[in-house]
């Protein structure tokens, strides 16, 4: 018994993994917001962002400038007014050794330079820079919001386009069924001698049926490429099958708002919106910043130097500077320019140019967001109708290759009859197929025109 129940165990987890995957819409939207390296890929350049800002805030804290190197310096012999005693020369301190040149008579030395300097005042530019990169933070999450509505239409893409893929083969199946057993019944009276069936009869079915056959070829590539669209996009597991949970395409229901409802929620719920809001902060507090560039900064801090140089006597004159052997240290109070008066204005009028350019873009977005949402309204509603009267027409079609098959295979209705039937059902139904793809689509893309995909 234990063997037993431990073999079904493991029968019943294989068929667990076995089994296919099903998605609906929203979870396969759901798996491809998480999934899509995409998005990852603006959160990183938000969080760069973010560091330009961190930098901006930050720039008045303590700085710590240092210099430490080692070098060579000649040796000395004597004192500075130390007389040659072979020659009696005074000067012999000042004059350079005869093998100051020589290796044997350098010295290693060591200097070290230093600044620690505290920012008290800039007058503007850490201030207006860092408003600036405050609201560059909020135009890259709108990136990340347009990157995130980008992929949820395109999930919508690939599911509706599944679906009208698969219905189409359906229909083409369904028709070469049809086709093919016509076409075993005209063989069947044509081998009987029956007079009413001729032979190009046969020949016109046989030729439906190898359209038939093309058509359903093409929709299975269709359904292919949209499944693995769909793979792709939501991070499906290799191997595992994926299935969605909608195993029929339908029309969605139709939205309920106005136009104008539409319009002013895009107005203010668009990412972009959002953007030219943040982007117009941003090049003001430039155009400040750029400002400000010829203001001072006033600053606090400590500044010193250290030398030594063994092998040389150290200088205690104090109004001889001695480079090699020495140490200073005192506290400073400073203020510093910075002014180009060439290329300082220059840099004013092109921040406050790009101002104005991205005034005027904003403008534009105003007026051209309202036409976009009115597009994509037109194009819903025209569509529903569309729908709905192919939805009619699809039926009767149906019905009409119905009822002109049944009565060709009583015998009372002419191959031509059928096959033009077989024709306007594959017609009116193909066309209401692609017809609901496009009315679903324009729905996700009013979505998307009015901000509602986040």
């Amino acid at each position: 018994m234990k063997l037993r129940y431990w073999l079904l165990l493991g029968a019943a987890v294989l068929a667990t993994d076995a089994a296919a995957d099903v998605v609906n819409l929203e979870q396969a939207v759901d798996r491809a917001l998480r999934h899509d390296a995409r998005i990852r890929e603006q959160d990183q350049l938000v969080d760069v962002a973010r560091g330009m800002q961190k930098e901006a805030e930050d720039a008045d804290h303590v700085i710590f400038d240092t210099n430490l190197f080692v070098g060579l310096a000649p040796k000395t012999r004597g004192s500075l007014f130390e007389t040659d005693p072979s020659t009696g020369d005074k000067n012999a301190g000042l004059r350079i050794r005869s093998d100051a040149f020589d290796i044997k008579a350098v010295a290693p030395w060591y200097n070290l330079e230093f600044a620690v300097i505290k920012p008290l005042a800039t007058f503007g530019k850490i201030k207006h820079y860092t408003e600036a990169a405050q609201a560059n933070v909020d135009v890259k999450k709108g990136d990340v919001a347009l990157q995130r509505a980008a992929i949820i239409l395109d999930v919508h893409r690939a599911y509706y386009g599944f679906l009208t893929a698969q219905d189409t083969r359906l229909l083409m199946e369904d028709v070469k069924s049809r086709l093919e057993k016509a076409t075993a019944l005209v063989q069947g009276w044509l081998d009987s001698g029956n007079g009413k069936i001729k032979q190009s009869d046969l020949f016109a079915l046989q030729t439906a049926s190898t359209l038939v056959n093309r058509y359903i070829a093409e929709a299975q590539g269709f359904e292919r490429i949209a499944m693995e669209g769909l793979r792709t996009l939501t991070g499906a597991t290799p191997g595992k099958e994926l299935e969605l949970a909608d195993k029929k395409l339908a029309p969605v229901e139709l939205p309920k708002e106005s136009l104008k409802d539409l319009q002013a929620r895009a107005l203010t719920q668009r990412p972009e919106m959002g953007q030219l809001d943040a982007g117009m902060t941003a090049r003001r507090a430039l155009v400040d910043a750029k400002k400000s560039e010829s203001n001072p900064n006033l600053y606090a801090g400590v500044v010193g130097s250290i030398a030594y140089t063994p092998g040389r006597a150290r200088l205690d004159n104090p109004y001889i500077y001695d480079v090699f052997n020495h140490g200073a240290m005192t506290p400073i109070v400073g203020l510093k320019w910075d002014w180009d008066s060439g290329r300082q204005p220059a840099r004013v009028n092109q921040a406050q140019s790009e101002l104005n350019a991205l005034v005027e873009k904003s403008s534009f977005a105003r007026d051209g967001i309202p036409f976009q949402v009115s597009e994509q309204y037109q194009h819903v509603h025209a569509h529903r109708v569309m729908v709905d009267e192919l939805t009619q027409s699809s039926r009767a079609g149906r019905r009409w290759m119905i009822s002109s098959y049944a009565d060709f295979e009583a015998g009372l209705e002419e191959s031509s009859k059928v096959m033009t039937a077989f024709q306007g059902y594959i017609v009116a139904h193909s066309d209401y197929l692609r017809t609901v793809n496009d009315y679903n689509m324009y729905v996700a893309q009013l979505k998307f025109v009015t901000g509602d995909f986040k």
